[in-house]
């Protein structure tokens, strides 16, 4: 059964946020320390005011629930998503998947220019925002796929594109992967390409690989503390608006183009819809239950390089494992694409599906 739904938060749990930013307890700070041990305090100090004293959750509510959102439940599990539908009513259907620490949100600007070509299907991550936390262990990238391919089969839509970034991008090839016959391409806008032993490079792309391996080699904080202790975690992000808000923060912060950084007020209402929805520990546990061997994917592959996300693939590598029909790179935008450099990654998106796949 697909429900239609309106978000709508308890005013209580808005009373009770506006509470606790303004009793923040804070840390000290070393002189001069800038970014040398984390998120600077004047920074965070200034975000936490915007959030207590400027952002109004209720007016971005108003703006979300002018979208079309529903619930279903499968495999155990409640799924929120949006569905858009195209005026064509033999448009291709989408499948746009978010990662961490994104949401639905990510996609909001490039809706109405996908919406022209494609029907769009937008969930929630079991575990994230409004799909609510899991209740079960096993939530990996490959469970998710299966519980996509489900909801496609209730729209009624039996061949579809795949699409996304981060985790959304595992799910992607994940959704190839387990069903190669329904799936008629993925689009990716990050692609992990690890080192092949060798492989002869070119200079700009052992370049790319050195970045890869530096990663590799020196895991970052949050990824190691996800994957290893997210209970743990989410005492802290569940019970501190602010401890909520600096461990996404810093993601934006040192993942995104610094020469168009996300505004303020759109990473105060992803921050605030991990908060409101107490999904800080279920969302982390997606970074421990999802296996490091990815499943072959055999469809048609398509990949969007962007110049500031966290590694930049290298196609030589790729093309050893994949099916790469398209591949773009662009000068600017990183990691959170879809609302750095929408215009580039909607553009990339209709490019791949309605010409690339059609050679």
């Amino acid at each position: 059964m697909i429900e239609p739904f309106r978000i709508h938060v308890p005013q209580v749990d808005l009373d009770d946020l506006a509470d606790r930013l303004a009793r923040t307890r804070w840390p000290d700070e070393l002189d001069g320390a800038g970014w040398d041990y984390g998120f600077p305090l004047a920074r965070l100090r200034q975000l936490a005011e915007h959030w207590r004293t400027r952002y109004d959750w209720r007016a971005h509510e108003t703006a979300l629930n002018r979208l079309p959102h529903h619930l279903t439940e499968i495999d155990g599990q409640r799924i929120h998503f949006l569905h858009v539908r195209s005026e064509r009513p033999d448009a291709l259907p989408l499948i746009l998947t978010h990662g961490w620490p994104g949401s639905f949100l990510e996609f909001l600007d490039v809706i109405e220019p996908l919406r022209r070509d494609f029907h769009l299907v937008i969930p929630s991550i079991p575990g994230f925002g409004f799909s609510g936390p899991t209740r079960e262990r096993g939530w990996d990238v490959n469970r998710v796929a299966r519980a996509w391919l489900e909801l496609m089969d209730r729209l009624g839509y039996h061949r579809f594109g795949a699409q996304g970034g981060d985790f959304g991008a595992g799910i992607s090839l994940a959704l190839g992967a387990h069903a190669p016959d329904r799936v008629i391409g993925v689009h990716v806008n990050y692609l992990p390409t690890p080192p092949e032993p060798g492989l002869e490079l070119s200079a700009a792309d052992e370049q790319r690989l050195a970045q890869v391996r530096h990663l590799m080699a020196n895991r970052p904080a949050y990824q190691a503390l996800q994957a290893t202790a997210p209970q743990t975690l989410g005492y802290a992000l569940t019970d501190s608006p602010v401890g909520q808000l600096a461990w996404i923060a810093e993601r934006f912060a040192h993942w995104t183009d610094p020469a168009a950084p996300v505004d303020d007020e759109r990473i105060l209402t992803g921050v605030a819809l991990y908060w409101l929805t107490a999904t800080a520990a279920s969302s982390a546990r997606l970074t421990r239950e999802t296996p490091r061997a990815a499943a072959p994917c055999p469809v048609p592959l398509g990949v969007a390089v962007f110049a500031h996300d966290i590694t930049r693939s290298v196609r030589p590598i790729a093309e050893l494992r994949y099916d790469v029909r398209h591949w773009s790179e662009f000068d600017r935008g990183g990691h959170f694409a879809a609302m750095e450099a929408p215009d580039l990654l909607g553009a990339d998106i209709r490019e791949f599906f309605l010409t690339a796949l059609a050679r």
